[in-house]
């Protein structure tokens, strides 16, 4: 899909992979919205292509000549997922990754933004974690294979700038939450498992069960939050190294938190169970925003409890619809 935003003669074609997902819907909302007459907004979905093939990817570039790329488009998935699928999740993440990359070289992309995890960064390590920190030790085993795929973007930003003055840059996003997310309670992210979860407990009278014990922390950004600091990244923030774009630490909850916001969101009155039977996955892993707080400083997050109704609205009002 193409939003034009404005009538003058478009001086930038930014394209954008991944784009009919929990991201690329938030930034098309924003950019509707919050319109430049010099840019042109392209928005990818899976039926432009397989971008794990090059030639695929190179028709793509050869179509929209974007000036500007930001890079959503991955294999993602939840704990369980990424347990199961190591190899699956490194070799079409690489696939995806270099073809995205070296288009964007050929094709003379004066900048291209890539989305990473914090899931990226080592599991023994101090906290909070900041942008050096990536490659000072293994991810944990349970993500390895999405994690060291995801760490070889920031490896080769580097190496293109280096080589071929490419500005390459990437985004480390904490956990993300919001409309258009996919809900699917096996492979979906925390907070869409729980609204979807919640949502059925309420409709079946049955108790609401967590997997976990609830006491892991998280800092959850909701996706228009993030929508609008992508858009300034691709606009203003040039330089190869990362940048975290996170809620502050202080505004860090634990899973049982979230859970409960989702509660009473959904206004449940049943049952909340939580099964310490199920994996947790890392403890916390808290990050730093100090390098966009020094940039941006007095930008303003949506709360989690405010995010969290937001998303069970959207949710209750396109169940029929959306992604499950």
């Amino acid at each position: 899909m193409t939003t034009e935003t404005g009538n003058a003669s478009p001086h930038m074609v930014v394209m954008v992979t991944g784009g009919s997902g929990l991201v690329g819907s938030a930034i098309k909302n924003y950019v509707a919205e919050d319109t430049k007459d010099d840019e042109t907004w392209i928005f990818l979905s899976s039926k432009d292509g397989d971008l794990r093939k090059r030639d695929d990817t190179e028709k793509i570039f050869e179509k929209y000549k974007p000036t500007h790329v930001i890079h959503l488009a991955a294999k993602v998935g939840g704990l369980f997922a990424n347990m199961a699928q190591k190899v699956e999740f490194f070799r079409e993440n690489i696939l995806i990754n270099d073809n995205i990359m070296e288009c964007s070289r050929i094709y003379k992309v004066a900048k291209l933004v890539s989305f990473l995890s914090t899931c990226i960064f080592p599991d023994k390590t101090t906290y909070p974690i900041d942008e050096t920190m990536m490659h000072n030790g293994p991810p944990h085993s349970s993500n390895e294979g999405y994690a060291y795929a995801k760490r070889l973007i920031d490896t080769m930003n580097r190496a293109y700038a280096e080589e071929y003055n490419c500005n390459f840059t990437s985004i480390i996003p904490t956990n993300i939450y919001g409309p258009d997310d996919n809900f699917s309670i096996e492979n979906g992210h925390v907070i869409p498992g729980l609204i979807h979860k919640c949502y059925l407990a309420k409709k079946n009278n049955t108790p609401f069960t967590i997997w976990g014990s609830g006491t892991p922390l998280r800092q959850f950004i909701y996706s228009r939050d993030l929508a609008e600091l992508t858009v300034w990244v691709m606009r203003d923030y040039n330089d190869p190294t990362p940048i975290t774009l996170s809620v502050d630490e202080e505004a860090e909850v634990s899973i049982k938190d979230a859970a409960l916001a989702v509660v009473k969101a959904m206004k449940f009155e049943g049952e909340v169970i939580f099964d310490t039977s199920k994996a947790d996955g890392q403890f916390k892993k808290t990050a730093a925003n100090k390098k966009l707080r020094k940039l941006k400083p007095d930008y303003e997050f949506t709360t989690i409890d405010e995010g969290i109704q937001k998303a069970v609205d959207w949710f209750i009002e396109n169940y029929e619809t959306l992604r499950k």
